[in-house]
Formats: C-alpha cells, sequence, structure tokens
C-alpha cells in the first residue's frame, strides 16, 4: 500500500514533523508489523529521523547546514537555489523504518521529519507500507 502526502511548507527552510502522517498510513494498511519508506519526490526537499523533544535540535540542524551551505556561494545554477540541492543530497530524500504491533519502531525521542531547502511550496512525500505478517 502507498501515500501520497500533501505537505504545504510555511518557509524557505523548515523541518516539519511528519511521524503522524506515517504512523497513520501503517494504521490505514492494517498490517501488523514491516517496514515503512519514506519517500521525497523533490530535489530540493528531504526526510530524516531526529530528536522532536527539543524544538532547538531542527533550528541547530538548518544553522548548521546554513553554515556550511550557504544559499550564495558562486554557485552556477541558475534557478538560484544549488544550496538547496546540496542539502538534500545530504539529508536523503528516503527514509526506512520499522513497525511492530501495529506502531512505528521509534526511539523515545525520535521523529520522522519533512526537510524543506525551497519554500515556501507544496510538496508531495510517498509512504509505503510493506507488511511482514
Amino acid at each position: 500500500m502507498m501515500t501520497a502526502v500533501e505537505i504545504a511548507t510555511g518557509a524557505r527552510e523548515q523541518m516539519i514533523d511528519v511521524t503522524a502522517h506515517v504512523q497513520k498510513a501503517i494504521d490505514d494498511s492494517g498490517a501488523k508489523s514491516g517496514m515503512v519508506i519514506c519517500f521525497v519526490t523533490h530535489t530540493t526537499a528531504a526526510v530524516t529521523i531526529n530528536e522532536n523533544a527539543d524544538p532547538d535540535v531542527t533550528r541547530d540542524l538548518l544553522y548548521k547546514l546554513n553554515k556550511e551551505i550557504p544559499q550564495r556561494d558562486g554557485y552556477r545554477h541558475a534557478e538560484g537555489n544549488s544550496d538547496a540541492h546540496l542539502k538534500t543530497s545530504l539529508m536523503g530524500s528516503s527514509e526506512h523504518l520499522l513497525f511492530e504491533d501495529g506502531r512505528l519502531v521509534l526511539g523515545t525521542w525520535q521523529a520522522v521529519y519533512f526537510c524543506e531547502f525551497d519554500g515556501p511550496r507544496r510538496r508531495r512525500m510517498m509512504i509505503k507500507v510493506i507488511p511482514s505478517d
């Protein structure tokens, strides 16, 4: 079963907790155990897993990415968003997650984040539930 999730971003760069969307896809599938693949269908957006207890973690991630990969740095790409392409390549366009007893297997402080690097935009993330039962 595959689900498309529409995500409206509100800033050029932001990290949006999409864990509930992933869990809903598992719930809708009726599967009890297996794997979930989250795939972002854009070249300037990504998906990652990180801490959700302290919002400064996502702020710090974006801060460091911007420090190392500034928006303007002599890039040649005509659209002016080369930094977004670089950040996406570093963060990655997919994540593989496990679920057991119908629940995502995540650490206490972990969440799934959609990473916007060239917004605001309307984006899409695909979620594929692969049951093992």
